[in-house]
């Protein structure tokens, strides 16, 4: 065991020994390779903040940003997110290319999802741990969040925070990004038909990282490992509409032919 702070201990545990003719039981824990974690799966504490109630963007784009790995993901909220966020469609977590089991709790006290993350976040095995929390309360400080960065860099496990109807209150995640639902791109097979979803994504605090604004989308290619694809967003407004009346044919002047 991994001792990162006075309160708790990093567990390690050994993965599944690999089936095949040459598998010969378990190896040591100390011994266990960690999984290499993809780009924007980093083991760090993300806060996801939603721009309007009942937006489903949070969601999606945390989705987005999951490693595809084959270990479970813990996925815990409290009853008001639960209310207002819905819960997971399991089966449609393919379409996000995410096969793994996903272990889904739903507690009364936002209290009991701080508790819930840090204890998730203390073993490996896990391929990330998710939590929703409603509002801005009084356990949801800069100490809370202080102590999930902590066992999430010691530990290697990323951890997600949606925080729905948060005002932005102080935080010591990592990346902050603030996410609203955008009109998803046209269905390539039927114009009436939704395409794939399309978010705007603002990443307002970030460490070792420049902020900025985004169109984001996910990328249904598997053949790249990122799975997030941001466009800058343009900072152009809409073009002016000419409201002058259009000249009449006959007035219109045609240039002249040059004399040979």
């Amino acid at each position: 065991m991994i001792r990162d702070s006075s309160y708790g201990q990093v567990i390690h545990l050994p993965r599944p020994p690999a089936s095949g003719p040459h598998s010969s039981g378990s190896a040591p824990a100390d011994q266990v390779e960690k999984p290499a974690k993809e780009p924007g799966a980093d083991p760090v504490l993300t806060d996801v903040l939603l721009d309007a109630p009942f937006d489903p963007a949070a969601t999606g784009f945390v989705l987005s940003l999951l490693p595809r790995e084959t270990q479970p993901l813990l996925w815990v909220r409290d009853r008001a997110s639960q209310r207002e966020n819905g819960q997971i469609y399991t089966p449609g977590l393919r379409l996000f290319g995410i096969s793994c089991p996903v272990l889904q709790v739903t507690v009364s006290h936002p209290r009991d999802v701080l508790w819930t993350m840090e204890e998730g976040a203390a073993c490996n095995a896990l391929c990330a741990v998710v939590g929703e929390i409603h509002g801005a309360p009084s356990v949801l400080d800069f100490t809370a969040t202080k102590r999930l960065a902590i066992r999430s860099e010691a530990s290697g496990v990323p951890l997600y925070l949606i925080r729905s109807g948060d005002p932005g209150t102080l935080s010591a995640a990592r990346q902050r990004w603030r996410l609203a639902s955008l009109p998803s791109e046209p269905h390539p097979d039927d114009p009436q038909a939704p395409g794939q979803p399309r978010w705007s994504a603002e990443l307002f605090r970030a460490r070792n990282r420049a902020p900025g604004h985004w169109v984001a989308q996910y990328d249904t290619d598997t053949s790249v490992s990122h799975c997030l694809r941001l466009v800058p967003r343009s900072r152009d407004g809409q073009m002016a509409t000419d409201h002058s009346p259009a000249p009449h044919p006959a007035q219109r002047r045609h240039p002249r032919r040059a004399e040979p």
